[in-house]
């Protein structure tokens, strides 16, 4: 029951970056919302995510991790509400930052109450495999649910659903997850805001320049200066971490390659997958004509996939390494990615899945993969920043793929939609291929971990 508590509120977490993709059109339609306004609504949600998960990564530590969990899940509950029930586009968006910011203190705290439950290495493997297996089922099941939801009441019925899951999870973490103690408040190190809001600034901006080069144009004002703005705010950042008395991303976590390794494969596999799902999405409601109950169910065979490999990754990478399953799956994953960029406006379904069911199969097996070898190569005594680091990572990686998968496509006109929607195609393999030698390296330092127990991660 703890594993489950803690798991189903990280899969409402998932599920949100992809369910509503397919209410997007719909969105669009009842509030009179632009394909830029849309991004917003979809990228809002992952940009405060990714820019609050470092700073939330050690509130458990200081406040007690199942404290801070319940925190993140209530704020996420309560927002959820407020988006099924937001009369405005920048009410929507208002409401989806506020979803971020429960995600990214939920989602720290989870991975470190894994930890804390399952000391012994090996069942904290399989716990860990479990949790990042969650992200792949949540990530395929939000299309289809969104599609059944949007189809048979509306699209407020994706935010709607959060209220009673959160609801239990809520109250199966009360009921069954033990508390865990904070340091003493002498112990506790000082928070490092000035840092912290530079790397949000840093995510903001990146994303910002992205989202309005579509309308804008990449010449624009605006456009240049948040590019410019967004790498000397993510500077600053690193230069504040390297002389703060307690940074957020300890340095130690950096001194070796392989966890960078694992961060660098949550950005490479997050922004190809979300990046392209946005836009497969676009292709079968706004260029196919379909309504959201066909694209769901056309996405189904590759979230069925999803939730069949997921759990089987965990048990290899618990056998053999993270590294084997994740280097097939990025592999796997890019030769479907590249089948993708064949698509045409009158490409058969029966071709469509093969590439849809490869890229399922491929981020499957890597999703949870990636996750054990990140917290894995981690001493154990820094996770809970590592997991926030991980996280932030995979989020950044989201918000980007659909920020700059979103421009390349921006065009209504078929025939510019599909030559974005085949860069954006290369790009996402690109990406997985290039996730492969990194995955590689990153996963011996799992095998090799110190004998730890979690109980004492931040």
């Amino acid at each position: 029951m703890p594993l489950l508590a803690i798991c189903l509120g990280y899969f409402l977490v998932i599920l949100d970056v992809t369910v509503v993709n397919v209410a997007a059109p719909r969105i669009g339609a009842g509030l009179a919302a632009g394909q830029g306004a849309l991004q917003w609504i979809v990228d809002g949600y992952t940009l405060v995510f990714a820019g609050l998960l470092l700073f939330c990564g050690g509130l458990g530590d200081r406040l007690g991790h199942r404290r801070v969990f319940l925190a993140g899940l209530g704020l996420f509950t309560v927002a959820s509400a407020g988006c099924a029930l937001a009369p405005t586009v920048a009410v929507l968006v208002g409401a989806r930052l506020a979803q971020g910011a429960g995600a990214a203190t939920m989602v720290p705290a989870s991975l470190a109450l894994l930890g804390a439950l399952h000391p012994e290495p090996a069942a904290r493997a399989r716990a860990f495999g479990v949790w990042g297996g969650i992200a792949g089922v949540a990530a395929a099941a939000g299309p289809v649910l969104g599609g059944v939801l949007v189809w048979g009441v509306g699209w407020r019925t994706v935010f709607l659903v959060n209220v009673p899951l959160g609801a239990l999870a809520v109250w199966l973490t009360i009921r069954h997850v033990p508390a865990t103690r904070p340091r003493p408040r002498g112990e506790r190190p000082p928070l490092d805001l000035a840092a912290q809001l530079t790397g949000v600034i840093a995510v903001a901006a990146l994303t910002a320049g992205l989202n309005e080069a579509g309308g804008r144009g990449w010449t624009d004002p605006l456009v240049l200066g948040a590019l410019a703005a967004a790498p000397l705010a993510g500077a600053l950042f690193l230069w504040l971490e390297r002389r703060a008395a307690a940074p957020a991303l300890p340095p130690r976590l950096l001194t070796g390659f392989r966890f960078p390794a694992a961060l660098a494969v949550g950005v490479l596999l997050n922004l190809g997958f979300y990046g392209l799902l946005f836009l497969t999405t676009l292709y079968f409601q706004r260029h196919r004509g379909w309504d959201p109950l066909s694209t769901g169910l056309a996405l189904l065979p590759m979230g069925a996939l999803v939730a069949v490999a997921s759990p089987l990754s965990g048990r290899v990478a618990a056998r053999v390494g993270p590294h084997v399953p994740a280097v097939a799956g990025l592999l796997t994953g890019a030769v479907g990615l590249l089948g993708w960029a064949a698509v045409g406006p009158h490409t058969p379904y029966a071709l469509l899945v093969v590439p849809l069911l490869l890229v399922g199969l491929g981020t499957s097996f890597t999703m949870p993969s990636a996750t054990i070898a990140a917290m894995e190569a981690a001493p154990h005594e820094v996770r809970g920043a590592a997991s926030g680091a991980f996280n932030a990572a995979r989020q950044l990686g989201s918000a980007i793929g659909v920020a700059l998968f979103g421009t390349l496509a921006a065009a209504s006109a078929s025939s510019a939609f599909y030559a974005g929607m085949r860069r954006s195609a290369v790009i996402a393999a690109g990406c997985f291929l290039g996730g492969a030698p990194l995955a590689a390296v990153s996963g011996p330092a799992a095998r090799a971990a110190p004998n730890a127990s979690a109980t004492e991660a931040p």
